[in-house]
């Protein structure tokens, strides 16, 4: 993996209000020094405008297509990316617990995200689910992966899955990416 890791840029792609030192993407960069954060600066009041842009940015900035790897409104954030009339090159996408930003219990700083983009990505991809996510129901985030293209990965009731429904440095979560970025090597 080190060796296929390295030819492919990874782009981690945090949520709302980033990525605290317990979430799972915030372990895997202490594992896996490669991997890279995407700084949207301003993480209390997300602008998708202002998040796409970074991420364009942030693309452009990698020396081949990326594997994006989102989790949260970081997976909606990357949706609006891949939406722009002329996207950034793409090596793939692992989106990991897309919220409902229009759902009625969302915080309002998600609302600006609503409704998320819906075009087919043309990339390869998984959107990894829970069952028991309060931040989507399980019917609408599968609507977004048909939508978007990507494979549908159902983890069972595991939460939001970010530290506090315990997922720490998330093994399951690596060995799909790993097993990604072998299909894109291959």
């Amino acid at each position: 993996m080190a060796e296929a890791a390295l030819s492919i840029p990874l782009l981690l792609v945090p949520g709302w209000c980033n990525s605290g030192p317990e979430h799972w993407q915030s372990r895997w960069q202490l594992l896996r020094p490669h991997l890279r954060r995407v700084d949207f600066g301003e993480w209390h009041h997300p602008s998708p405008q202002l998040w796409t842009t970074i991420l364009y940015q942030a693309v452009l900035a990698c020396p081949h297509p990326p594997l994006l790897i989102a989790h949260s409104l970081g997976c909606l954030a990357t949706a609006s990316l891949l939406a722009q009339p002329i996207p950034p090159p793409i090596a793939a996408a692992l989106l990991v617990a897309p919220p409902n930003p229009g759902q009625s219990h969302a915080p309002p700083e998600l609302s600006p995200f609503d409704p998320p983009a819906r075009r087919r990505f043309g990339v390869p991809g998984l959107v990894v689910i829970s069952s028991n996510d309060a931040y989507a129901e399980e019917t609408y985030r599968l609507e977004l992966a048909e939508d978007w293209g990507l494979e549908v990965v159902r983890l069972g009731a595991c939460g939001h899955i970010n530290s506090e429904s315990g997922h720490g440095d998330w093994p399951e979560g690596l060995a799909l990416l790993d097993g990604l970025v072998g299909r894109i090597e291959a």
